[in-house]
């Protein structure tokens, strides 16, 4: 761990570069990095062995910081990271993305025990994935979305989430501040065609039930979930594609009242998730 006890004052300093950079996609993507601000995702990183490359305390602010993170985890966290930056109080105000900044930024790598977090794969072990819980997402563009949705998966206990390859980064701050660090911990797979990995799992046997409204549509309670069935949630404003749809063979509907048209993505997903994990 290298530790500058100098305090950066520049936003053009080369570090301070590097970590504005990944607020892009393209950057995250080139190099297999991720930012995320605030002491609770960091203690999430350290509790789940993420490896941490960069963290930037607020000047004056370190010692707490760190006397926190060493009370909570019983060492000294300077040992898992590579490096420690301090940064001026008027400068970090401009680099968090919080609105109340705790003075502490982190950027990690990717995430390496799920390694098809970091890439887009074409082959689904299906035998692997005989005995877990799966929720599929596609097209689901708002990163907070995604986030919320991978934080009500790990409380409920979903074993896989797969999305399909125009969903939202899960390495986007949005998407990482909304997941409350259970990022850190939740098997996630992207793909490039979600409707083979659908076809796949009803050759398996599972049932897969699109989460649509349609004439053969049944609403959520009024039908027995099995063990091994699984949902599929679509966009946020267009729902699911046609080709999705016929893929599925079953679909299910949220009853609702009649003062909305539809639920927000994220609240739809856990609701389903919430449903469909009762049976294992």
């Amino acid at each position: 761990m290298a530790f500058s006890e100098e305090i950066i004052r520049s936003r053009q300093n080369k570090n301070v570069v590097e970590l504005c950079k990944l607020t892009d996609r393209k950057a995250r993507e080139a190099t297999h990095l991720f930012r995320f601000d605030g002491i609770k995702l960091l203690d999430e990183a350290i509790k789940n062995d993420v490896y941490i490359k960069s963290v930037f305390l607020r000047e004056g602010e370190e010692a707490r910081i760190l006397a926190e993170l060493e009370e909570k985890h019983g060492f000294d966290v300077r040992e898992r990271f590579e490096r420690i930056f301090l940064v001026s109080n008027e400068l970090f105000e401009k680099i968090s993305e919080e609105k109340s900044p705790e003075g502490v930024i982190t950027i990690a790598k990717y995430i390496d025990k799920f390694q098809k977090n970091a890439t887009i794969y074409n082959s689904v072990n299906f035998s692997q994935m005989k005995n877990e819980r799966i929720v599929l997402l596609e097209s689901v563009r708002d990163p907070s979305n995604i986030g919320a949705v991978i934080r009500s998966a790990a409380a409920i206990g979903i074993d896989r989430l797969i999305l399909s390859d125009d969903c939202a980064d899960i390495y986007h701050p949005r998407a990482v501040r909304a997941s409350m660090g259970t990022l850190f911990n939740q098997c996630i797979d992207r793909v490039n065609d979600l409707t083979e990995v659908i076809a796949g799992l009803r050759k398996s046997g599972r049932r897969v039930f699109a989460a649509t409204l349609d004439e053969h549509a049944v609403e959520l309670g009024r039908f027995e979930i099995l063990a091994g069935d699984c949902v599929v949630i679509g966009n946020e404003g267009h729902g699911l594609s046609d080709s999705v749809c016929k893929a599925c063979g079953n679909s299910v509907i949220i009853p609702m009242s009649e003062r909305a048209e539809s639920f927000n993505a994220a609240v739809a997903a856990s609701i389903l998730m919430w449903e469909f994990a009762k049976r294992k």
